[in-house]
């Protein structure tokens, strides 16, 4: 794996090589000796501040841009949310543009009050049978089947049966919101 001083050269020589520039046309720019320039682009030049502010501003990058690292850990790392009986387990990092968790609804004996608020909902039952009150519609969702619909039609949602039910959920932020700080939900269920 390549050292930090490493990655900064080659990613220097990259983008100066994708605006079409010579290492003479950015050092003459820059105010520095070619070699200089060619010293850090291979690695063999400590690079400092002095040297890439003037670097950066003639190639249009960001200093970031050179020490980011090369691929973040992808996995993600969040806390499980526990709230009212339900297991809510986020599967996307908090600044994803995607909301998306592994929900568990324990079984309950009655049905979670309706709910009704801004958003979209996406789910798809994992394992066990899913009761989906929507407006007038009580369905009972199983194992493989899936749903869609504006969280602003009253809804409820619960395990349907003595087992739970293990449902993955997509939604908008303000569905975030209501699933996960969501305020005043009954003890049994509903995180929608």
């Amino acid at each position: 794996m390549p050292g930090d001083l490493e990655r900064v050269g080659a990613r220097l020589r990259a983008a100066r090589q994708a605006k079409g520039l010579t290492l003479e046309d950015v050092a003459a720019r820059a105010g520095m000796s070619t070699s200089t320039l060619s010293r850090l682009e291979s690695g063999k030049r400590q690079a400092s501040l002095a040297l890439l502010v003037p670097i950066t501003r003639q190639l249009g990058i960001r200093i970031d841009d050179l020490v980011r690292p090369d691929s973040p850990d992808p996995r993600v790392r969040r806390a499980v949310i526990r709230r009212n009986g339900l297991v809510i387990a986020p599967l996307a990092p908090e600044d994803s543009p995607i909301e998306t968790y592994r929900i568990t609804y324990p079984p309950v004996a009655e049905l979670p009050d309706l709910r009704v608020h801004d958003g979209f909902e996406w789910l798809y039952v994992l394992s066990g049978k899913l009761r989906l009150r929507l407006g007038e519609q009580d369905l009972v969702l199983s194992r493989g089947e899936a749903a869609e619909f504006d969280t602003r039609t009253p809804h409820a949602m619960s395990a349907a049966g003595q087992k739970p039910a293990e449902v993955l959920s997509i939604f908008n932020a303000d569905g975030v919101r209501m699933h996960t700080h969501g305020a005043g939900a009954s003890g049994g269920g509903s995180a929608g």
